[in-house]
């Protein structure tokens, strides 16, 4: 199947816009490796301190700088029921390497903190650095440079995302992701949001509201909603770090620990000591990149990923914003309805066809790049797969993904969408840049126009909503939620009473410099706007009072005011400083400090520099040759 040509012409731009930097990144990553083991390098003393507490045949296996050595790097803690399983991760994966003939060794862990636990608290507003601290994190595992690849352990919101950046910062290293897999469905995300609507109305109590909760998230595994967590899931399968289909398999299940062991096989024979040698800094390059978006898209995933998927792409060299994002999402369908845009979780959506499914579709409709580079090797075609016990229940098997979707509520083909757009629009105009999510909004709630009602909190927002005073239109604008302002904290307390206002025939929407993410649900929002105030952005300009029009089909953002008293007016100012005192908030200045806006990733991590005697070694030399180092250089040594 041809290329889609906004596929094409989408990826082409940004490969012209990356070359600096990629072929810096890819000079930095030639530079690392080394022949033979990585621990080669090593000084005796070093090496000594390296294994002195290993067992005896692993300590001679190291010892002897011959076999690869396996780096494990785990977000596990047993307060997060989707980290909880990795607890028993590492034993399986030491063992599953000896039967290759390679060493694992526990590298090191890095925090993970739940959004669910921290939610409206202030706790939160370190959510989304801890991305960037986890990152420096997995650097600090890896930086004793005794290990040839890497297996991650990771699943939810920050943490696949600062696992991915840490690994593309030793991306001469091969990287397999490992996944612990959803829990099983338990109370339906429907019966959930209705609950949570009725507390907010004051119908149930705080008793009822806990035990539909504790019934919803009820065991081991990811929440079964398609939120960051699970969005996470499935771009690293899209993006060649997943074996095929691995995603979605429940834990503490017999082929979930196949799963595990064949993923650190994987990583034990696709090292620079083989002839499959597939650095995580190559398998991550600008195709891949697109792809990710692209699946991004077609199942309607977290918004987070807009911020997300562009901070990883700044660590791999790869320069993508929100202009890409809406140019695809114009021509990739809708394949998926997954709660908060459909009924179903994520179990549902694995037993209906699943992520081999959708990669399928999208490849056979040329808007998937399959000449990518995965832990499988060439083609991602090779992941339209689902996996299975093998004989005797042991080993994995994959089979084609099925053909026919199992459930064509929750899963569909690309010839007959739910929708032909990806339903994440950019709005923009003089109140900023914005991302909204429209997959679970109706089409009459796609366009407001109201009054702005101002808020500098959620507290102040939930406060206005308890007295009484918003049973009306208006567009919420929620500031001061950027990440220089309080490390940019979601806001989904808001969700409920918004969703009770819209239900009651209001119109209304929320513009904020905050986040709301995969389960933001059926209220407009224009989130993450940028710049935020504390960067310059027109959002201090607004006023009580003022029409502000929110229009996700014309992707407008705007308040109505005259330009002249428009400009006239000075930026609103709010006393910030409790944003920086308790619950460690003090420690996480210098992100607040040092962070770039929202469309740049919100991250504090810059681009690779150049250096300006490989500038340009992205593709040819000034005379045409190819030059060691770059993605084609690599490709061609693979090929022959």
């Amino acid at each position: 199947m041809a290329l889609h040509p906004v596929l094409e012409s989408v990826t082409a731009r940004i490969i012209e816009r990356s070359k600096p930097s990629r072929g810096a990144y890819l000079a930095h990553l030639e530079a690392a490796r080394v022949k033979g083991v990585q621990r080669g390098t090593l000084a005796c003393t070093n090496l000594a301190h390296g294994f002195a507490a290993f067992p005896a045949n692993d300590k001679l296996s190291l010892k002897e700088l011959k076999k690869p050595s396996v780096a494990i790097v785990s977000a596990y803690n047993d307060m997060l029921s989707a980290h909880q399983p990795f607890e028993r991760f590492p034993a399986l994966i030491k063992d599953a390497v000896r039967d290759v003939g390679a060493v694992a060794q526990f590298a090191g862990g890095t925090p993970a903190m739940c959004d669910g636990v921290t939610q409206g608290q202030p706790g939160m507003e370190l959510s989304l650095f801890s991305r960037d601290a986890i990152a420096m994190s997995t650097a600090i595992a890896l930086s004793h440079n005794m290990f040839d690849s890497a297996v991650y352990l990771g699943v939810c919101d920050k943490i696949v995302p600062g696992l991915l950046i840490g690994a593309l910062h030793f991306g001469h290293l091969p990287a397999v992701f490992v996944p612990a897999g959803p829990m099983t469905t338990g109370l339906s995300n429907s019966e959930k949001a209705k609950i949570r609507q009725l507390y907010a109305q004051g119908k149930v109590g705080r008793a009822e509201l806990l035990e539909g909760e504790s019934q919803s998230y009820h065991g081991a595994g990811t929440c079964t909603f398609y939120g960051t967590a699970n969005s996470n899931q499935m771009l690293m399968e899209v993006m060649g770090l997943h074996l095929p289909g691995a995603a979605f398999i429940t834990p503490n299940t017999p082929l979930r620990d196949e799963l595990t062991k064949a993923a650190a096989r994987r990583a034990a024979v696709i090292t620079a000591q083989s002839d499959e040698y597939l650095p995580v800094g190559h398998v991550v390059d600008e195709k891949a990149i697109v792809n990710a978006v692209v699946a991004l898209l077609t199942t309607g995933g977290s918004t987070n990923h807009t911020l997300h998927l562009v901070a990883i792409a700044k660590a791999a060299g790869i320069v993508i914003d929100w202009d890409d994002f809406d140019e695809l999402s114009k021509v990739v369908p809708l394949l998926t309805r997954i709660y908060p845009n459909g009924n179903a979780d994520v179990n549902h959506f694995h037993a209906a066809g699943g992520t081999g499914f959708v990669i399928r579709e999208l490849l056979n409709g040329g808007l998937l790049h399959d000449d990518v580079t995965t832990i499988l090797g060439k083609g991602l075609r090779a992941h339209c797969a689902e996996p299975f016990l093998g004989e005797g229940g042991q080993g994995v098997v994959w089979r084609d993904a099925p053909a026919e979707s199992g459930d064509e509520a929750v899963l569909r083909k690309i010839t007959a969408p739910f929708s032909p757009d990806g339903g994440t629009v950019l709005v923009k105009g003089n109140l900023g840049r914005a991302v909204m999510k429209v997959s679970a909004v109706k089409p009459e709630h796609q366009t407001v126009e109201a009054p702005a009602l101002v808020f500098n909190s959620q507290e102040d927002f939930m406060d206005a909503y308890k007295a009484g005073q918003l049973d009306r239109d208006f567009v919420a604008v929620l500031r001061f939620q950027g990440p220089r302002a309080n490390g940019m904290p979601e806001l989904h307390a808001l969700t409920p009473a918004l969703a009770n206002l819209q239900d009651a025939g209001r119109h209304v929407a929320l513009v904020t410099d905050g986040r709301m993410s995969g389960a933001s649900g059926k209220v407009p929002a224009a989130i993450h706007v940028s710049p935020e105030i504390l960067a310059g952005g027109p959002l201090g300009r607004v006023r009580d009072g003022d029409l502000i029009r929110v229009c996700a089909k014309n992707g407008t953002l705007e308040a109505l005011v005259e330009p002249a008293v428009w400009n006239a007016r000075e930026q609103a100012t709010a006393d910030l400083t409790p944003n920086g005192v308790g619950m460690g908030r003090e420690l996480f200045a210098m992100f607040r400090h040092s962070v770039s806006e929202a469309e740049k990733g919100a991250t504090t991590f810059a681009l690779p520099s150049p250096i300006p005697t490989i500038v340009g070694l992205h593709d040819k030399d000034p005379v045409g040759n190819t030059v060691p180092g770059s993605d084609e250089d690599f490709s061609m040594k693979k090929e022959a």
